[in-house]
């Protein structure tokens, strides 16, 4: 490859813009020199600040606006609430302090813990709203004004109307109080089961419900009056015939956590028959008992192959059919030309895979490069088929991401482009975006410069084969030692990352295997080898850049964003694990290797899994956004995905955002997008953690159906998760999860400790704890909802022990709830 500082002009450029371009394109791999740490504002020079702003000024923007550095944040938000505090206290009347809204007031009270960079700070009020180049808070309205009577009685009355969400592990109903205006969260109200001979309340149904309290922000509730409320649009379910009379079968849902069945009049079950899979929508009904449906779509025959896929996509509102127009659209893509590319097809590069990968939109190639490395990373070029604004990108945008199913994929993109045009086939020409990194041998980056270019990929291997080869000292027949060249790379990148202090869990992942009927035929742990972390080094470095060169570039950039712990979760953690002898520092100085390093002290101990489960816990999610707030677990100040253009819209838009900083062309971002950068993040962070839910539903399902031939039969396990119903138990054999009643416990007045991750017997002093080592023995397996019931074997409690002896069998008698 030609070792120029940017790529060519277009043709018909001139010198002096072709200059200007090169510069641009030309960067500096290290992050620029920041300035030293500026100094915290004082009380009068941060009030005059938000006097001069116009509408709600977040605390990031106050932060920039002062030069203040992450670490400083913590105190500003504390300086923030004391100000909020003392205008409260100025402008509310005598003996009503506390009482209002003040000029400063937070979008969320001010001692609920949010993630750094969410919240904001309301500035002189006005009419106006602030409209930045990426959006701001400001164009949101303030959360509705909280009732002074509510904030002073701060409990629910004895008598209200409460709205069904869902339901307990159980299968008890779960309510919130409708119209809730309090301070913080609504309240949880645990709905007792309804008489007998009424139907189960189902989730969008409100009633009202005569309220007890639990303590804290928990209610038990009682029905008193059925009001009605909003039925699903669809139910999913299964139809069941046989019906009798003016019924001609029943519907029972797929979710576990709906227990309302739903009655099919004659003539309503369209051609369904028994056993199939159905959507049906609801039909008007009066009285008591299940309410009618009549069914509108038959999606398939339960134990078909592929039926658990589409019930987890149709569970889940996943888009899983084109437009007509979006595949024509997808049919008309045609390969692309050198022309306005930079030739990379006599650089050997390669994919490397998991076996079963359906699509291949990375690849990587590498050589020693003085006494460093060199590394490029091409992706595909997504952008130049997918345009703004047309169908295809429409549909991409609603689709978010693509969904992987053990049996099927629900691609973001037709597969004309996903495994055609966009696919890195070897031998295959294809069009794709590059960057060129430069790394010493320390592995700190050192230069790199991103292309738009042309490639032919050399080989397509597997992590497994390329594990293999490395294992064995071989080569794979790839020219020039390119094998020895990755791993070399990849070792600089390690010790790089080593020295950064990341936070390293241990979050194993499942396979399913299924023969050529759908059928499950084993479950097994996914292999963690070095084949994989040496691409996940490859591809965060390129993201990194991506990230930088936006920044340099000044144009909107689609950070993946990765907060701290919220204060909150710091505090229960900082308890939790000073009873262990571990302490953390102050919220403000908290680091990832602070938790990487204690995980390392507990590798070998008893308490290991049950130290690195809880810490898995207390960590924020990671989402998109074009505000940076930094990435936490990867200890990086800036990160944005522009590896997976194929499978996730946000990269997409990053890809597009660098064609136009450094004018590579056709298929730019639009301002028009750029103005939506802020909602499409949220839409996108959304279809993310649905397409996680769907396929972890999936996953379930399918081991449900693997064990149900085993129901009867013992096994280890581990509690991996403790609530104040029962416990949630995983088997170490597969990965099945499921859930111990906390009736089927020994006879017991039960504790649960939130804090501690604890159920505890007052008489017995049984304790269970996260992580802890049980035997379970399997009593239902339901491969339709995925739902699985243990029991625990257990013997004689001892008093007060850390846990109980596992022999025997056991069975209580009662369930209560403290």
């Amino acid at each position: 490859m030609p070792r120029r500082r940017g790529p060519s002009p277009p043709k018909g450029r001139s010198a002096k813009a072709s200059a200007t371009a090169a510069a641009r394109t030309t960067r500096r791999g290290a992050a620029r020199p920041r300035p030293a740490t500026a100094p915290l504002p004082s009380r009068e020079e941060l009030r005059r600040f938000l006097a001069e702003q116009h509408g709600r000024v977040r605390s990031r923007e106050i932060a920039r606006a002062f030069g203040l550095d992450a670490q400083q944040r913590v105190a500003l938000r504390d300086l923030l609430r004391t100000l909020e505090r003392e205008d409260e206290d100025r402008s509310a009347p005598e003996g009503r302090r506390r009482g209002g809204r003040s000029a400063t007031r937070t979008q969320d009270d001010a001692d609920t813990a949010q993630p750094q960079g969410r919240r904001g700070r309301r500035a002189a009020p006005m009419p106006e709203r602030t409209t930045g180049r990426r959006g701001t808070d400001a164009e949101q309205p303030l959360p509705p004004a909280r009732s002074s009577r509510t904030r002073t009685a701060g409990r629910l009355p004895e008598m209200a109307v409460v709205e069904i969400f869902g339901t307990d592990a159980d299968g008890d109903p779960l309510a919130r109080p409708v119209g809730w205006e309090g301070p913080g969260r609504p309240p949880i109200v645990f709905m007792q089961p309804e008489r007998a001979g009424q139907a189960a309340l189902a989730p969008g149904e409100r009633v009202l419900a005569r309220l007890r309290p639990l303590g804290g922000d928990k209610y038990e509730g009682r029905t008193f009056k059925r009001i009605g409320g909003a039925a699903p649009a669809r139910v999913l379910g299964v139809f069941e015939g046989g019906g009798s009379g003016a019924t001609a079968g029943r519907i029972v849902p797929t979710d576990r956590r709906q227990k309302a069945e739903w009655t099919v009049p004659r003539g309503a079950e369209g051609a369904a028959a028994p056993g199939d899979i159905v959507l049906a929508e609801p039909l008007p009904g009066h009285g008591f008992g299940p309410r009618p449906a009549r069914i509108v779509e038959v999606l398939g025959q339960v134990g078909e192959p592929r039926s658990v896929s589409l019930i987890c996509i149709h569970a889940h509102g996943i888009p899983d059919v084109f437009p007509a127009e979006a595949l024509r659209e997808a049919e008309k893509a045609r390969g692309v030309t050198a022309r306005g590319r930079e030739d990379l097809r006599a650089i050997p590069l390669v994919t490397i895979d998991g076996e079963d990968a359906r699509d291949f939109d990375d690849a990587v190639w590498a050589e020693p490069d003085r006494d460093g490395w060199r590394v490029v990373v091409a992706i595909a070029d997504v952008a130049h088929y997918v345009r703004p604004g047309s169908h295809l990108d429409r549909e991409a945008w609603a689709r978010g991401n693509s969904v992987y199913f053990p049996d099927r994929v629900v691609p973001m993109l037709p597969e004309a482009l996903s495994n055609g045009w966009c696919s890195l086939r070897p031998k295959e020409d294809r069009g794709c975006l590059f960057v060129d990194m430069r790394f010493d041998a320390q592995g700190r980056k050192t230069a790199h410069r991103f292309g738009r270019g042309i490639m032919r990929s050399a080989a397509r291997l597997t992590y497994e084969q390329v594990q293999r080869a490395a294992d064995a000292g071989e080569d794979l027949g790839l020219p020039g030692g390119l094998l020895r060249h990755l791993y070399g790379a990849f070792g600089a990148l390690l010790a790089a990352r080593e020295r950064r202090g990341t936070l390293e869990l241990d979050v194993p992942e499942r396979k399913v295997v299924l023969d050529a009927r759908g059928k499950v035929q084993a479950v097994v742990p996914r292999p963690r080898l070095d084949s994989h972390r040496l691409i996940e080094e490859f591809m965060i470095a390129a993201n990194v850049c991506a990230a930088e060169e936006l920044e340099w570039l000044r144009q909107p950039c689609m950070y993946r964003v990765h907060d701290r712990p919220s204060d909150e979760k710091l505090e229960v953690l900082r308890q939790f694990l000073g009873g262990f002898g571990f302490s953390l520092p102050p919220s403000g100085g908290i680091h990832p290797r602070d938790f990487s390093g204690i995980l390392v002290r507990v590798r070998g101990r008893p308490e290991e899994r049950l130290i690195h489960e809880t810490i898995l816990r207390g960590q924020s999610q990671a989402a998109y956004s074009p505000d940076n707030i930094g990435h936490f677990g990867l200890a990086l100040p800036r990160y944005a995905h522009f590896t997976s253009p194929i499978r996730r819209y946000a990269d997409l838009l990053v890809h597009r955002a660098l064609i136009r900083g450094l004018r590579l062309g056709a298929g730019a971002l639009e301002e028009v997008e750029a103005a939506r950068f802020p909602e499409t993040a949220e839409h996108i962070s959304q279809t993310e953690r649905r397409a996680a839910m769907a396929e972890r539903d999936a996953l379930d399902r399918y081991l449900a159906a693997f064990m149900a031939d085993r129901v009867g039969s013992t096994f280890a396990a581990r509690i991996s998760g403790v609530t104040r119903f029962g416990l949630f138990v995983t088997v170490e054999e597969n990965g099945a999860s499921g859930f111990v009643p906390l009736a089927t416990l020994p006879d017991d007045r039960w504790f649960h400790d939130e804090s501690r991750h604890t159920l505890t017997g007052r008489r017995t002093g049984l304790t269970f704890t996260l992580a802890q080592p049980v035997e379970v023995l399997l009593r239902e397996a339901t491969p339709r909802t995925g739902g699985l019931v243990f029991h625990l074997l257990q013997g004689e409690p001892r008093r007060r022990t850390a846990g109980p002896t596992w022999r025997g069998g056991g069975k209580g008698r009662s369930r209560r709830r403290d």
